[in-house]
């Protein structure tokens, strides 16, 4: 039930991208908009939904597998977006992006966050699946399994790993780039998943943890907001 409703969620997103596209060609910044709302709402709703499916046995093995194949796909159905509040500031750095445009993709991004959380909340209490009983009652399930400043410094550190690959990986052909950020990215929830969630995407992390952001809105802020902004700025001014 939880990969037809994945499924279902890519299907979807893509017709609305794809019918973007064709009648709002004649207004760019509304196109630019819903195109990166729709795929950070894609990206968002997913990761909710796989992140019940970390406990399935075999652990971990399901759950990177998942991971692997969902990060495969997205990066296959959705070209030309970054679904990252930090990947957009690599145009709007060097210029090739003006800051109305990235301000304006960002904005979508964190709009896309909350609509997905407040669409998978929805879905949960239908509990269509045995993976959604008593999902909504995991108010801040506290992704931060360590001190704040070691939590800090593993986003940051996940953050240059991340990006830095994906600069070098650019001229590599699309098919195989995909595979490459996919298998480095379940590497990296791997590596660090069990202590700080392994997110280094600001709008995902509010997407998966705006309760958290409530309760402890600097901790939260500094670990899964300014730690990744930081690392993509220090590879910005690096290379």
């Amino acid at each position: 039930t939880s990969l037809l409703l994945m499924a279902g969620i890519m299907v979807t997103v893509g017709l609305c991208r794809r019918l973007t596209r064709r009648r709002l060609r004649l207004h760019p910044r509304l196109c630019t908009f819903l195109l990166e709302m729709f795929s950070t709402f894609q990206i968002c709703a997913c990761t909710n939904e796989l992140c019940l499916l970390g406990n399935v046995e075999p652990k971990p093995h399901t759950a990177l597998t998942l991971t692997y194949g969902f990060t495969v796909l997205h990066g296959l159905t959705l070209p030309g977006s970054t679904c990252n509040p930090c990947g957009t500031l690599q145009p709007m750095w060097g210029g090739g992006t003006s800051i109305k445009t990235g301000g304006l993709k960002i904005a979508a991004q964190f709009v896309a966050a909350v609509l997905a959380r407040v669409f998978m909340h929805f879905i949960w209490s239908l509990e269509m699946a045995e993976t959604h009983f008593g999902a909504l009652s995991q108010h801040c399930n506290n992704p931060m399994q360590t001190t704040e400043v070691q939590a800090f410094c593993i986003e940051l550190l996940f953050s240059v790993v991340f990006q830095l690959t994906v600069l070098r990986v650019e001229s590599v052909n699309p098919k195989y780039k995909v595979h490459l950020i996919a298998f480095l990215i379940t590497i990296l929830v791997y590596a660090g998943g069990n202590l700080t969630g392994a997110i280094f995407n600001p709008a995902l992390a509010f997407s998966l943890h705006a309760s958290c952001f409530y309760d402890r809105f600097l901790s939260y802020s500094l670990v899964y907001w300014i730690a990744p902004s930081l690392g993509k700025l220090l590879i910005l001014s690096v290379f």
